[in-house]
């Protein structure tokens, strides 16, 4: 397990820390005040290393969420995929899912400090990676913990003459613990709900979401958003304890999940809606202009 270190961060002002493991994906598998872990650990870490299955705190990329086919095209670019082949991994149905980036040894710390940790990725640099998004591209991280926040800013910047398209996002699971999940309360902003068919794939129709409080209960969420505010604040509470998420900028799409078989809720930034890959919904990093993205998780 020495390839996959773990880098502990400490906040200045505070007893929490942050835990990121840069050989296994640049995950952060840990969010704790002293014993009080406020990341879900699901199936741990070794799970995701062997299978991608998700916990703590993991970066979806190229695309979040799943697409809704094999193959998609950008930039002039028709690329298909294959399940279990390049990294792909597909859902129940077989549709592209999360991105190839889990558990990626190939993420390099350039910076580590008592409370930040930056590192980043060559995309260019693998073959396989270029066949499943070929757009050659710097992927940098750069964390810092500090006032009782993990703020994780991600920059994009295109190393060839091709734009990248922007469809990645995070998948933090936030927990109160001690707390039962159905006493917890989930704030959301006001944006657009976007209404997905039996396969968790948008159906083009979509509502208004008021946003505000609302006790979880017995609540089950697998739901998508756009439309989501610079600074749009998502919030979950229970007892006497609160956890801020919040997308200060560059994530205008959200997915909040909430399986009624664990007691997490993942409130996922995301730069581009579910299946923009495909549908063209997203924006993209210009050559000489990189794009960065960030969000912050606040523990009260």
């Amino acid at each position: 397990m020495a390839a996959v270190q773990p880098v502990t961060l400490s906040d200045p002002s505070s007893s929490l820390t942050a835990t990121y493991v840069p050989a296994a994906g640049m995950i952060c598998t840990s969010l704790a005040d002293g014993d009080v872990e406020y990341l879900g650990q699901r199936r741990g870490l070794q799970a995701y290393l062997t299978d991608g299955k998700t916990m703590g705190i993991p970066i979806l990329y190229p695309w979040a969420n799943r697409l809704s086919a094999n193959e998609y095209r950008a930039n002039d670019t028709a690329v298909t995929l294959t399940p279990g082949v390049n990294g792909v991994r597909g859902d129940a149905n077989g549709a592209p899912m999360h991105g190839v980036l889990a558990a990626s040894p190939d993420w390099q710390v350039i910076e580590n400090t008592e409370n930040a940790l930056t590192a980043d990725l060559d995309w260019g640099a693998v073959p396989a990676r270029l066949a499943t998004f070929p757009f050659p591209h710097r992927l940098t991280m750069a964390v810092t913990l500090a006032d009782r926040t993990l703020t994780v800013s991600t920059t994009v910047a295109p190393t060839a003459e091709q734009p990248v398209p922007l469809c990645y996002g995070y998948h933090p699971y936030v927990t109160v613990p001690g707390v039962p999940r159905q006493d917890w309360q989930l704030q959301t902003p006001t944006m657009r709900h976007l209404l997905v068919d039996d396969r968790g794939l948008p159906t083009g129709e979509s509502r208004d979401w008021p946003g505000g409080p609302g006790r979880l209960d017995a609540t089950e969420l697998d739901d998508g958003f756009d439309g989501v505010e610079p600074g749009a604040v998502f919030a979950l509470s229970g007892g006497s304890q609160r956890v801020e998420v919040t997308f200060e900028a560059g994530y205008r799409a959200a997915q909040l999940f909430a399986p009624g078989n664990d007691s997490v809720v993942g409130i996922e930034p995301m730069a581009a809606p579910t299946d923009a890959l495909r549908g063209g919904k997203y924006t993209m990093a210009a050559p000489g202009s990189p794009e960065t993205a960030t969000f912050s998780i606040r523990v009260g």
